[in-house]
């Protein structure tokens, strides 16, 4: 099919404000339906070319946009602010265009997911469908230290200027170390207002953060959505949490039933580059899935009336460790049995030399009630990370970091039989601190036969927000606290042989800024004090990593030696 572009054509916006679009459309004579993607990122990309070539070919027309400020587009950048309005303005150009129907979809992962979502709160009559990929929360549900991830200063470095700005020569580690975090970006070499007006501004001050909000807003949405994201996305949580509000919308019709979820063995940049290879874990080659296929067909149901994989189950997610894709009715599962495993020891758990123990439905007794540690934010544990903004993390390797006395390690014995591990993950920790503030980290693990510790999941408490991020509390040196810590969702089934391993410690960097212990808000505080942190473990203070597991219905060994005889 032959493919009309049209570039660097103006948008007007109802301030009168112009955005420029690039439109992609298949040359015929007759009305097509329309996707709409907003770009901080430039819109004037071999990816932005071949994929709205690709959309013509199927008989869509896809237009690119620069957000306002961003590329092409006329007034100033301010993320997410404008973005809501000015993409009612858009969907309902496109739809009045006489080359589109009156049927507008809109597609985007990352910012360009998250403003489809404050688009379609604005109600633009002409929306029919979205498709949504690796979704940031809103603030504060990924970063739940009452401060921006210190590597938002990289990305707010990138997207500076109308163009995107190099960052990759830049010494970030260094640039993170800087202190106090409100002049973190001079230390990068430029000067962000965006970044400070962040730092000042806490979580409870709704005036600022409000308008950023959307979670608690879109069950009143009755859109069809597909829904994106990876186990090693870097904010996996909002997609899984936007399928949730929709499918318990407050509306009928395409709100609970029309919401359809792939979750894949990926990260963040899941929309360009996928593979059965993470990192150094090989998924197989199951693991390959044509998301391209499948958000056409479900475009094509909504936007063109055919039928469509819109039929399928409503979840399509990959099992790690089987290594094979399972189609489901919710998430999360049904069936899921929420198991806790109790933290033990005999009192010297630090390091995976340690004793610390994991023990399913009971814990041991007879063992010491606590652990301790001496946290540093001078030297705290280190998150393997890439430095830029790009992917925070993935199925590293903790085997080393594990040898540091600071990190608490609890582990099972080899298992006997497979646990599949798949849903929300969370860990009750009864703590306490010298300090009158701290930071309390939790990382699941499966460790391998051969020693290599792979990380599927982690979060972190900040004892200032133990209550919630609206509530903002010391804590009582010495005195016991029950901390519940969100370590994000995975699914991954544990083979014999391997382990379910729990790491504690205070610190995650640069995923999370180190807290300095000494009660300073993060964005001035300039120094910090060293605390002995404890965790306990006792009938008392029953500490406990909650999995949720999931019947195994099929042996794995059985299905991948069956996999291995059929090839």
């Amino acid at each position: 099919m032959s493919v009309i572009r049209r570039f660097g054509v103006p948008l007007p916006m109802r301030d009168g404000v112009e955005l420029s679009a690039d439109i992609y459309r298949p040359e015929v004579d007759h009305p097509v339906p329309a996707l709409i993607a907003r770009t901080p990122y430039n819109k004037n990309t071999a990816f932005a070319f071949d994929k709205g070539t690709w959309y013509a070919e199927q008989g869509f027309a896809f237009v690119w946009i620069d957000v306002r400020g961003r590329g092409d587009s006329g007034g100033a950048f301010a993320p997410y602010r404008n973005d809501g309005v000015d993409g009612y303005d858009a969907i309902e150009w496109v739809a009045a265009q006489s080359w589109a129907s009156d049927r507008v979809g809109t597609w985007g992962q990352s910012y360009l997911g998250c403003i489809q979502w404050l688009a379609a709160l604005e109600r633009p009559p002409h929306l029919r469908a979205m498709v949504v990929y690796v979704t940031p929360s809103d603030p504060f549900v990924e970063h739940p230290t009452g401060t921006r991830f210190l590597q938002e200063v990289c990305w707010y470095r990138m997207v500076s200027g109308r163009l995107n700005q190099y960052v990759d020569g830049i010494d970030w580690m260094d640039v993170y170390a800087h202190r106090p975090l409100l002049t973190m970006d001079e230390r990068a070499g430029y000067v962000s207002e965006h970044w400070r007006n962040d730092l000042t501004h806490g979580p409870v001050d709704d005036e600022y953060w409000g308008p950023l909000n959307y979670q608690d807003r879109i069950g009143t949405l009755d859109v069809p959505a597909l829904h994106v994201t990876g186990w090693y996305d870097d904010v996996q949580p909002g997609t899984l949490r936007n399928f949730e509000q929709m499918t318990r919308a407050d509306v009928g019709g395409a709100a609970r039933t029309e919401q359809r979820l792939v979750v894949g063995p990926w990260d963040h940049s899941l929309t360009q580059v996928r593979g059965r290879h993470l990192g150094a874990i090989d998924f197989g080659p199951d693991s390959n899935f044509d998301l391209n296929a499948y958000e056409v067909s479900f475009l094509s149901r909504h936007l063109k009336g055919q039928p469509s994989v819109a039929d399928d189950p409503p979840v399509r997610i990959f099992v790690m460790g089987a290594n094979t894709w399972r189609d489901e009715e919710e998430w999360p599962l049904a069936r899921t049995s929420w198991t806790p495993y109790y933290l033990s020891s005999g009192g010297a758990a630090n390091s995976k030399q340690g004793d610390g123990i994991l023990s399913r439905g009971a814990a041991p007794r007879d063992t010491a009630d606590r652990d301790s540690f001496i946290y540093d934010p001078g030297n705290p544990a280190p998150f393997i990370t890439s430095p830029t903004s790009s992917q925070i993390g993935g199925p590293d390797d903790y085997s080393i970091i594990e040898d540091r006395d600071d990190i608490l390690v609890y582990s099972t014995v080899p298992l006997e039989n497979e646990i599949e591990v798949t849903g929300p993950v969370r860990v009750l920790l009864f703590a306490s601190s010298s300090a009158v503030e701290t930071d309390f980290v939790a990382r699941l693990i499966d460790v391998h036969p051969n020693g290599f510790c792979q990380r599927l999941s982690d979060g972190l408490a900040r004892s200032r927000y133990r209550e919630g991020m609206r509530t903002e509390l010391e804590i009582e040196p010495g005195s016991v606290y029950q901390f519940e810590i969100d370590i994000w969702s995975t699914s991954q089934v544990f083979l014999p042989g391997h382990q379910i391993r729990l790491e504690v410690t205070s610190s995650a960097y640069p995923k999370y800024d180190p807290n300095t212990n000494t009660g300073v808000p993060a964005a001035t505080a300039t120094s910090f004090v060293r605390a002995k942190n404890v965790v306990w473990h006792s009938a008392e203070f029953p500490s406990a990593l909650i999995l949720p597991e999931i019947p195994v219905r099929t042996s794995t060994l059985e299905q991948l030696d069956a996999e291995r005889r059929t090839r």
